[in-house]
């Protein structure tokens, strides 16, 4: 008899043999490799994804423009830092609040779905400035632009507001204004440098070829005075040897002639033309100073000649009824040019009479004085003008800043005067 409690051996379902189960081994081994290499995929995709969200974060948190996500009904579902800082709320806070309560009690909450409906039905960017609240609760201008989002079946699900405040935009705007007035300016002053440069040449040549018929006129005037007194002592000699033995037709010639006033003449005429030819002089050294082309070549300047220089170029060049009293300060000198110094005192004394002959009626007057201080020269220039008006007190010294009439001035004279003076240390 058979001993029934022995175990049996396994007996293989009907009609399934070992082929069969390897081949389910075999399977289960490639689904198993199958998983692996999913998981892998999966893994490698996992850190894709949370390399571009750090990527998102990154590029929201450094935005400096605000930036919201809100759903169609108008919630908040994303923002960035820019926001959070601007209204003085955390993250968790804003996301799930309504757009609404983003904005100032004085924004009226019309504008926002004004905002929202345009973007909607215009299917593009509408941009509206709408008043938010900061931290403090103060209304903040910021100039928004809502993006309307669509699903792949091209319906709206939400909106996507960027915004700068608008001070920003106008302090970058003025600040690009402000950039060009100074390019402006400095290409104006530019120019107006090369046009004084070309003039300094013009006026140097011109002084250096008068100089030489001047000195002629000198030298030749000098000579015929000496010639003069010479004919007038031989004249007299003779006159005086003959007596009255004199023949009267002598006499008559030169009474037609009027040889007698000529000779009492001559000498003041001499003494004219000289006089003349030293003024003249005069001028051409001064316009060889006012030439300055010597550039930015320093030298002891006397003070008390630049001030007297300018006073004659000036009343007495262009033949002014101006009362101008110097009070002269011997031994007051300083390092620097001659004639860029002269041109700060020509300027300042012409604006001195222009003030002072505006008013009509009344002599102008400009009292001068320099002084020396420890490792300073002082000079003061005081007219009876009206005066600088306090609200234009700040922009004299500007580029192109005058006040006075349209073709009496060009506004440069000032500021190129403060250049000169900065340039020298004053």
């Amino acid at each position: 008899m058979t001993d029934r409690t022995q175990p049996q051996p396994p007996s293989h379902p009907e009609g399934v043999g070992d082929d069969t189960w390897l081949d389910v081994i075999h399977k289960m081994d490639e689904v198993y490799s199958q998983l692996l290499r999913d998981e892998v995929a999966l893994e490698q995709k996992n850190a894709q994804l949370e390399a571009s969200q750090q990527f998102i974060y990154g590029l929201l948190s450094s935005m400096s423009d605000v930036l919201v996500a809100a759903d169609a009904q108008g919630l908040i579902e994303q923002t960035n830092q820019a926001l959070c800082e601007l209204a003085g709320r955390s993250e968790d806070a804003l996301l799930g609040a309504p757009m609404q309560s983003l904005l100032h009690p004085s924004q009226d909450g019309a504008a926002l779905q004004n905002m929202m409906h345009r973007a909607l039905t215009l299917r593009q960017g509408h941009s509206v400035e709408l008043m938010l609240s900061d931290a403090a609760g103060q209304p903040v201008p910021v100039d928004f632009t809502a993006t309307p989002r669509y699903d792949s079946r091209r319906r709206c699900i939400g909106y996507v507001f960027v915004g700068r405040p608008t001070a920003e935009i106008q302090r970058a705007y003025r600040q690009l204004h402000e950039a060009h007035e100074a390019l402006k300016r400095t290409q104006q002053q530019l120019l107006h440098a090369e046009k004084m440069s070309s003039l300094g040449r013009l006026v140097a040549g011109v002084a250096h070829e008068l100089n030489n018929p001047i000195s002629f006129v000198l030298g030749n005037v000098h000579a015929l005075n000496r010639y003069t007194q010479r004919l007038r002592q031989y004249l007299e000699a003779v006159h005086a040897a003959l007596g009255d033995q004199e023949l009267p037709e002598l006499r008559k010639l030169a009474r037609q002639l009027r040889i007698e006033h000529i000779l009492n003449g001559l000498p003041s005429l001499m003494d004219g033309t000289i006089e003349g030819a030293q003024r003249t002089a005069s001028i051409v050294d001064g316009l060889k100073g006012f030439s300055a082309l010597d550039g930015e070549e320093r030298e002891t300047v006397a003070m008390d000649a630049v001030v007297e220089r300018a006073i004659h170029w000036v009343k007495k060049g262009m033949k002014l009824d101006f009362d101008v009293q110097f009070q002269r300060c011997p031994g007051c000198t300083v390092l620097g040019n001659a004639g860029q110094l002269l041109q700060v005192l020509m300027n300042l004394i012409q604006n001195a009479y222009d003030a002072a002959s505006s008013q009509g009626g009344v002599l102008p007057v400009l009292r001068i004085t320099a002084r020396q201080e420890p490792g300073w020269v002082a000079i003061t220039l005081h007219d009876n003008g009206p005066g600088i008006a306090p609200d234009v007190l700040s922009h004299v010294f500007e580029p192109f800043f005058t006040t006075k009439p349209v073709g009496k001035g060009t506004g440069l004279g000032l500021s190129i005067s403060y250049g000169i003076v900065e340039r020298h240390g004053g």
